[in-house]
């Protein structure tokens, strides 16, 4: 150990000998090492943040006839799931469930008596939707939809979408009017009233989107069932293990994760793979390089010092060993100041926020912050330091190699 730290002592005052070239080439390890990390903890704040946004959705699990998830319907709910008193009760019994959430879906016509237009109706359980999922939609007008009062006779409550709203001409306390099919394939319609207007951020849903309650769509729809139940569970790395639980205890029905749910994740995600990774691989090679011209340049300038220590009876492999460990140098050097330039900046964008822009399909931007991985960060410095420790070893082998008297007359 304490010849190898003799070794490192004698790389350390050759990368010295040059310390223009070595600082330049340290940068530029640096600035690979903080290119890496910021555009990887970009990344893996925005996979956290989707699939934080999908399972709040749908929920972690959710429950439903396996035609559900495989099978078109020819009538609303045909392929809903009964008896869900007994079902969520029997969910709830699981250690692991925070709540359980019955969830309606159904397509219609919304009118205002001069115009009628398509909508895409959610049924939900108002109190339990907004008391587990938070503010996950921004209301606008109005208030968020509450459970329907015992042995209340006049229009049930709804919400609208904003742009949906802006085409009916509606507004808080508006009247209008559902119309659906029911599971029978018959008609029906429902006056109900406007309590609240939201955005979702999604120009499309917007214009489409109409909250209900459970109740309100199954008297319209005329059926005691749901189209599926979602789970909530205590924390996400709890998913699959209750997956697993629950598809043995109901084997009547599919229960899918939130992943198989979230089809935007998916997408972001293996599109964000593809293009952090070949930003990455980028970043390496040219990083590389770097190492590579620098050592190759200081290896030329002391051929015949190299010489001379083979004369002198220095082992090729001794030599290989201080020449890899400059190279090792600079490039840990220059990973551990890029890791601490890319700390610096994830740290200020919690205390200084930035702004992004909209995505496509939403019309609203996000903040942007980038997350800080420790097994990011010791594996990226890792990465750098081997990867210009190999470098260096590539370039030294020729000349570490070369006769001793061809090295001596090297001019």
């Amino acid at each position: 150990m304490t010849e190898f730290f003799s070794w490192l002592g004698f790389a350390w005052q050759n990368t010295l000998r040059n310390p223009r070239r070595s600082a330049v080439t340290a940068s530029i390890a640096a600035l690979g090492t903080a290119a890496i990390l910021l555009a990887g903890g970009f990344a893996l704040y925005t996979y956290e943040s989707l699939a934080q946004a999908a399972a709040r959705d749908s929920g972690h699990l959710v429950l439903g006839t396996p035609a559900h998830f495989a099978a078109e319907e020819d009538v609303p709910l045909q392929h809903g799931v009964d008896g869900v008193v007994a079902l969520r009760a029997a969910l709830l019994a699981d250690p692991a469930v925070r709540q359980v959430l019955p969830r309606v879906t159904f397509s219609g016509l919304i009118s205002n008596g001069d115009k009628s237009t398509v909508m895409m109706a959610i049924g939900v359980d108002p109190d339990q939707e907004f008391a587990v999922k938070g503010p996950f939609l921004t209301v606008t007008a109005g208030s968020v939809l509450a459970a329907p009062e015992a042995g209340r006779s006049d229009e049930p409550d709804i919400m609208l979408g904003e742009a949906l709203a802006r085409s009916l001409k509606a507004s808080p306390g508006s009247s209008l009017t559902l119309l659906a099919s029911t599971t029978d394939g018959a008609m029906n319609a429902m006056d109900v009233r406007v309590k609240g207007v939201f955005s979702t951020g999604v120009p499309d849903l917007d214009r489409r989107l109409v909250y209900t309650s459970v109740a309100t769509a199954q008297r319209l729809l005329v059926t005691e069932r749901v189209s599926s139940l979602g789970v909530f569970l205590d924390r996400m790395d709890a998913t699959e293990p209750a997956r697993q639980r629950l598809a043995e205890q109901f084997p009547a029905l599919a229960v899918q994760t939130w992943e198989q749910q979230a089809f935007f994740y998916t997408s972001v995600r293996a599109l964000y793979n593809r293009i952090f990774g070949a930003l990455g691989l980028i970043i390496c090679v040219i990083v590389v390089f770097v190492v590579t011209n620098a050592m190759a340049m200081a290896i030329i300038e002391r051929t015949r010092e190299l010489g001379t220590l083979r004369a002198l009876g220095t082992l090729p492999a001794q030599l290989m060993q201080s020449l890899g460990l400059e190279g090792m140098l600079l490039g840990g050097v220059g990973a551990v100041a890029g890791a601490l330039l890319a700390l610096g900046v994830s740290l200020l964008l919690y205390v200084v926020p930035v702004e992004m822009p909209p995505p496509p399909g939403r019309s609203d931007g996000y903040p942007l912050h980038v997350a800080i991985d420790p097994t990011l960060y010791a594996l990226t410095m890792l990465a750098m330091v081997g990867l210009t420790l190999l470098a260096s070893l590539a370039v030294a082998r020729k000349t570490v190699h070369m006769p001793v008297a061809d090295a001596l007359a090297h001019t």
